[in-house]
Order: structure tokens, then C-alpha cells, then sequence
């Protein structure tokens, strides 16, 4: 049956999408190097990290997923695909991707049966200053973002304290996830100089390319019964996930249910 719908005082006619796709759409930290100015003290080499983290992948396979996408630019989808296919042929394969890519996608996706990886990452939109704040002289509001960042940067560096599963679960909380679009973009709008938009214009940036994160993933070809996977670091999971929110294709599930 069509459904009526009033949009600014307009009646179109709609039907359902019917099923979505289901969607595990999972933060992390970097597992290995990262230019990131705030890092979390993670050695990938250490016996009990990777004890830690294939458990974690246990977890997560039990979402049974289909397709698994990483945090990796579409152009070097290839070079991942061989990585990952000598991973799943040899046990003892030492992989050419570190990281969150080879101790958690790999084994999901060997545990899971799925044969190809996605590279989702996007890094052609330009770079964005998120020190604009301390940069600018003269701002209308030189407060609220200082005592924001301040605060939140205290509170994360309590994380240290747990362990991988417990930083995992916390980087998939739902406030966790909102501080960290404030604290890498929204808190950036209050750094300005009056009748400008220099902190806006800096976090339209990783709007932009979190955006075309999201447009990558809409252009892989998927079924209604496939099952996505996707681990990035968490801003981008954060991001990631309000969009799907909204979204008529995705049914985002609860990482908690897998976590435990």
C-alpha cells in the first residue's frame, strides 16, 4: 500500500524500501602508526594485544557478515585484496597491512568466509586545520571550545587505563561518539573572527570527507541480504553513523550486542 507523505506542504507518494541492509558499523582506534595529533598506546606485536583482539574478532563475526570495509582509499583495494587472500591461503603470512585492518577485518572476514575487503577511505579532500582555535586572534568566542577540548581530552585520557576490549566498548558508546564529531569538527564553528567563518569553513573539510566516505560505501554493489561490516576509526564511525541513520538503504545493528 503507497503511503501519503507532506513535505513543505507538498503530498507525494512514496513506498517502502522494503529490507535494508544490515550494518555493523564499528569504531576503533589505530592499531598502528597514525599522524593523529591524540593517539592510544597500542603495541600490534605484543602477544596479549593480538590474544585481545582476536577475541574481539570472534565477537564480531557473529554478525556474520558478507561484506567488510576498511579504513583504506578505494585505489588500493588491490594491494588489500592480495594482502588479505595470502592472509586466508597461509597461516603463517605476515601481512603487508598492520593494524586494526589485519587483527580485527582479517580474521572477521576469515572467520566469516568473506573472500574481498573494501577500501572506503577518502583522502583527496583537502586537509583541515583543527588547531584553528589557538591560532586566531581576536575571536568572538575564544572560551567554549578551549574549555570543551580541555575537558574532553582529560576524560579520553582515562581510556589508557582500560583494556582493549574496554577501550572497544567505550569508543562504541553512543556519547563517546558524539564528542568525538564535536571535538573533530562541531566545536570548531565557535573559532571565528567577527562576521567570519574561519573554524565553520575548516570543519565543512572533514564534513566533506567523511561525506564521500559514505558515498564510497553507497557505491558498492550490495543485496538486501548482504550483511556490512565496517571498522574506522572512530570519528569516521561516528559520522558514519548518523548518516545511516537517516538512510532508506541501511539498517544500522547494536555493536553492543556483538561486544560483550
Amino acid at each position: 500500500m503507497k503511503k501519503m507523505i507532506l513535505i513543505f506542504g507538498f503530498f507525494i507518494y512514496g513506498s517502502s524500501f522494503g529490507q535494508k541492509v544490515k550494518v555493523l558499523n564499528f569504531a576503533t582506534f589505530h592499531m598502528v602508526y597514525t599522524p593523529d595529533e591524540h593517539k592510544v598506546k597500542f603495541d600490534q606485536n605484543d602477544e596479549k594485544s593480538k590474544s585481545e583482539t582476536f577475541e574481539i574478532a570472534k565477537m564480531l563475526a557473529e554478525f556474520k557478515p558478507t561484506v567488510i570495509c576498511v579504513e583504506i582509499v578505494p585505489g588500493k583495494s588491490e594491494g588489500l585484496n592480495t594482502d588479505y587472500s595470502n592472509f586466508l591461503k597461509n597461516k603463517d603470512y605476515k601481512t603487508k597491512i598492520g593494524g586494526e585492518v589485519a587483527l580485527i577485518a582479517y580474521e572477521v572476514g576469515k572467520i566469516s568466509g568473506v573472500k574481498k575487503i573494501y577500501g572506503i577511505d577518502e583522502q583527496e579532500t583537502a586537509p583541515y586545520n583543527y588547531k584553528i582555535g589557538s591560532e586566531l586572534e581576536n575571536q568572538v568566542d575564544s572560551l567554549t571550545s578551549k574549555k570543551y577540548s580541555r575537558a574532553v581530552f582529560k576524560e579520553f585520557a582515562e581510556f589508557g587505563k582500560l583494556s582493549t576490549l574496554g577501550k572497544l566498548k567505550t569508543f562504541n558508546d553512543k556519547e563517546t561518539l558524539e564528542k568525538f564529531i564535536n571535538i573533530n569538527a562541531d566545536i570548531l564553528t565557535y573559532n571565528s573572527t567577527k562576521g567570519n567563518f574561519e573554524g565553520a569553513d575548516e570543519a565543512s573539510k572533514f564534513y566533506r570527507r567523511n561525506l564521500r566516505i559514505f558515498s564510497n560505501i553507497n557505491q558498492i554493489p550490495l543485496t538486501n541480504e548482504d550483511r556490512v561490516f565496517i571498522i574506522m576509526g572512530a570519528t569516521h564511525t561516528a559520522f558514519l553513523g548518523e548518516f545511516m541513520k537517516r538512510s532508506p538503504k541501511y539498517e544500522l545493528v547494536n555493536v553492543a550486542d556483538y561486544l560483550k
